[in-house]
């Protein structure tokens, strides 16, 4: 590859390296082995996730050296950090799991200042698990630099019995457990080979849905998230992504050039198609709040309610993400779009090409057992559903992919649970009753603290049979793995004295995912009444500490349940100090 030439008079990085006055800093870096020439290249943070947590981050720190080599073959040298990650699936039905959310905050706001305390002028991220994708994207987003994001892929599935077995399938087998419908040593054999590898989990959960938006949104290299990560050939996508920063540099393409209100309608599209986690409806809002774009919970529903579903995934559908990259991946997803209409051509990618410039490459055919045509989907909406109504002013949102249209309309007695373990204690006693609406409460952002996701509770329901008897409401999350008629991000929050709050035992909620409703029967006058006799918010053990912190600051579920002022905020840009 050709040596190129950098005017670095204006970048970030000329702070460190430029003139006589920065002799010290050029100490330090001579100090780690930098050759002069090196050194007054542009310097690119090369940030990953790594950690020894669980297995979908594990590959990260070998998949950055790739990385590295691209930067440095294309004229720049680059600087590896890390920055933390809380793994869901390690977090998941304890007090671990209010970290989880607060972890995206922590990232983007680790990376943010990792590059702007060493004048990083460039950013290659790589990320593996739920919250690290969009913490990642959302620093980018915010530090407006040259910006290009990899996955860091999906891991491979288990097999017993002969079929695959994924994570999802350990979380239900508990409740089959509990039911006693397993032995402990069917349990004991299930969970030593339902993960088989490094990589995040493989159905179309939190992971792989950031994963497909993020070559959707346009800051990925095409078809780079699909390869599962014990593939070493992962290596030439890394490799690629380091080149593409520098050519992004080279044309001074910055990621909100890439991220726009046209490209976040794309991302929300394939989160749409694939069946996506309901978690895209918190992170793109989130990643659209960095740029100063007005993009909340409802308005990416409305482009869920008119998108076909058509990509056959787990949990909804049948395949994981190794069968879905074998397919074709994301490209084929988007060329299908693309077919009906539904894709906005001129957004710019990571590449230095547009979307449509792209697409125009791809020639491959659906398979028609994973990716179907967009003639003939699996149904005619997206498989996530955007819900409003008096139970939930400010929205709330649910998946419905697998789900028959009978399916999707659901009214019942009211349950309430004052927080997740009341609630999941009452499942494994069956102290509850076929056709009730579970209310999980004081789940919230602020209230939880943190918003944490029910997987431990709803697999449990799914492992009893029970998954399609009852609905599940709350104001915190489900995760992507999670089945059946379980509606999230109901706000406003209990803890901010929202409708949710107010429910009472017995109060008859409807629930309806064809029409976008959801409603408790009582009048205005009976909640008006019950707010003035609210009691305020739950109390938290929460009292000092990082969740404390994050409880002060965090706002509404339905804008992305975001910790600053964002984009429209800004006075300075990072690039140009």
């Amino acid at each position: 590859m050709l040596k190129r030439q950098f005017n670095k008079s204006k970048l970030p990085s000329r702070h460190v390296t430029e003139g006589p006055e920065r002799a010290p800093h050029r100490s330090y870096l001579y100090a780690m082995g930098l050759s002069d020439e090196e050194i007054h290249q542009p310097l690119v943070g090369v940030a990953t996730c790594w950690n020894e947590a669980a297995p979908c981050n594990i590959a990260l720190n070998r998949q950055a050296q790739s990385v590295k080599m691209g930067v440095k073959a294309a004229s720049g040298t680059p600087r590896e950090f890390t920055t933390i990650t809380v793994t869901d699936g390690m977090a998941m039905g304890h007090e671990g799991m209010r970290s989880s959310l607060a972890s995206r905050e922590a990232i983007a706001d680790t990376v943010e200042l990792t590059m702007r305390g060493h004048c990083y002028d460039a950013i290659v991220g790589l990320a593996g698990c739920d919250k690290s994708l969009p913490g990642m994207m959302m620093a980018m987003v915010r530090l407006n630099v040259p910006s290009v994001f990899i996955y860091g892929g999906s891991i491979l599935p288990g097999r017993l019995n002969g079929k695959d077995v994924v994570v999802q399938d350990v979380f239900e087998a508990v409740g089959q457990h509990q039911a006693g419908n397993m032995s402990d040593a069917e349990l004991d054999v299930l969970e030593r080979i339902a993960c088989p590898s490094a990589g995040a989990c493989g159905g179309q959960y939190t992971a792989n849905t950031m994963a497909c938006v993020s070559e959707a949104i346009g800051l990925a290299l095409m078809n780079s998230s699909g390869m599962p990560a014990p593939y070493e050939s992962r290596d030439q996508y890394g490799e690629a992504s380091g080149v593409a920063v520098m050519n992004l540099l080279e044309k001074n393409i910055r990621a909100r050039d890439v991220v726009t209100r046209q490209s976040l309608e794309n991302a929300a599209r394939v989160v749409a198609c694939t069946g996506g986690s309901t978690n895209g409806g918190l992170h793109l809002p989130a990643i659209a709040h960095e740029a100063g774009i007005d993009f909340d919970l409802m308005d990416v529903c409305d482009i869920f309610r008119d998108t076909p579903y058509f990509v056959n995934l787990k949990p909804g559908g049948e395949y994981v993400a190794k069968d879905l990259y074998e397919a074709g991946g994301v490209p084929v997803v988007l060329r299908e779009l693309r077919k009906a209409g539904l894709i906005h051509e001129d957004c710019m990618t990571a590449s230095g090409h547009s979307i449509g410039e792209e697409l125009d490459k791809i020639t491959r055919e659906v398979d028609g057992k994973v990716i179907h045509s967009v003639a003939t989907p699996i149904s005619k909406t997206g498989g996530v559903v955007g819900l409003i109504g008096n139970l939930a002013p400010e929205g709330a949102i649910v998946k419905v992919a697998g789900m028959t249209a009978e399916e999707q309309v659901f009214t019942g007695p009211a349950r309430v649970f004052e927080c997740e373990e009341e609630a999941f204690e009452a499942v494994k006693a069956r102290g509850y009753k076929e056709g009730e609406v579970i209310v999980i409460r004081n789940e919230g952002p602020a209230g939880g603290p943190g918003m944490r996701e029910m997987l431990a509770t709803t697999a449990a329901l799914s492992g009893q049979g029970m998954g399609k008897k009852i609905a599940l409401i709350t104001d915190g999350r489900f995760s992507g793995a999670t089945r059946g008629f379980c509606v999230g991000h109901v706000g406003p929050e209990a803890a901010l004295g929202g409708p949710i709050g107010l429910v009472e035992n017995g109060d008859m909620i409807t629930i309806d995912a064809i029409k976008g409703e959801i409603s408790v029967d009582l009048t205005d006058e009976v909640l008006a009444e019950r707010k003035k006799n609210w009691k305020g918010p739950r109390e938290t053990i929460y009292a000092s500490g990082a969740l404390w912190k994050y409880a002060q600051l965090v706002g509404a579920t339905n804008k992305g349940a975001v910790t600053h002022p964002g984009g429209n905020a800004e006075k300075h840009v990072y690039m140009d100090l």
